[in-house]
């Protein structure tokens, strides 16, 4: 089995989002992937099937299987070149070639208001505007952009606020981007992600509707960094990035 490393949501080595991607004859067995995901230590492994079509795409964190996960999909599609269509269990995932990159369909996941909850304890040093809550995140909101960007949350606070993931985002102060984020997701073992493709499509419908545009740069200001473009289509969200193999090899268990 061909195994390879990809930093995704960059063009530059060693920045943006490392993802393992497992490429496979045939469906593999469910402890044997979270094995090698918590082999691997990544945010997210990706195991794509590449006999069949469209190609059935999974993905695992060190500790747990995820149902959506955008960086380790640009990763598949880098590796594999062309336009892919993958079959998940987030439903079909489109990627094509554009000029940006790669463009993946997924489904937007915009955020609902959840007044009362107080978050204070998990990001104390972040001032919060507004929190709301998604299909698949809490989102925490706040006008102040540096302190998002040095925000140092309590893990085990955060943990106690969502089952999966939080994020913290605010408007940007950088020339050529919109907004910026950080996500932290410490309940399934990462407990900061550098560039998180889910994440933005919640932070896509959210932002859109507060800047009133549809076409929008998200900068996560992890210490890795990346950059993700997006663009609203109906109940889509497009998403565009670049990616760059690390490393290729063959996984020998």
């Amino acid at each position: 089995m061909q195994l390879y490393v990809v930093d995704a949501f960059t063009d530059t080595p060693f920045r943006g989002n490392p993802a393992a991607v497992v490429l496979l004859d045939e469906p593999a067995g469910e402890r044997w992937m979270q094995d090698v995901a918590a082999e691997m230590k990544h945010a997210e492994t990706a195991f794509v099937v590449t006999t069949r079509e469209p190609k059935p795409l999974r993905w695992f964190t060190p500790t747990t299987e995820v149902p959506l996960c955008g960086h380790a999909t640009l990763a598949a599609a880098h590796v594999l070149g062309d336009s892919q269509t993958f079959t998940t269990a987030s439903g079909e995932l489109r990627c094509t070639r554009s000029d940006s990159g790669i463009d993946m369909r997924f489904p937007a996941d915009p955020p609902f208001e959840h007044p009362d909850l107080d978050v204070s304890r998990a990001l104390p040093s972040v001032p919060v505007t507004d929190v709301r809550r998604s299909a698949g995140f809490l989102l925490v909101v706040s006008d102040d952009t540096a302190a998002v960007r040095a925000c140092e949350p309590d893990l085990d606070a955060l943990t106690r606020l969502h089952p999966h993931s939080v994020i913290v985002t605010a408007p940007s102060d950088t020339d050529g981007v919109d907004f910026v984020s950080r996500m932290f997701a410490p309940a399934i073992g990462i407990p900061e992600d550098p560039v998180t493709g889910s994440a933005h499509c919640v932070l896509a419908p959210y932002w859109a509707e507060h800047l009133g545009r549809g076409d929008l740069t998200g900068e996560q200001a992890s210490a890795r960094g990346g950059l993700v473009r997006t663009r609203l289509d109906g109940h889509e969200v497009v998403l565009s990035g670049t990616a760059v193999t690390i490393a290729c090899g063959t996984l020998a268990v």
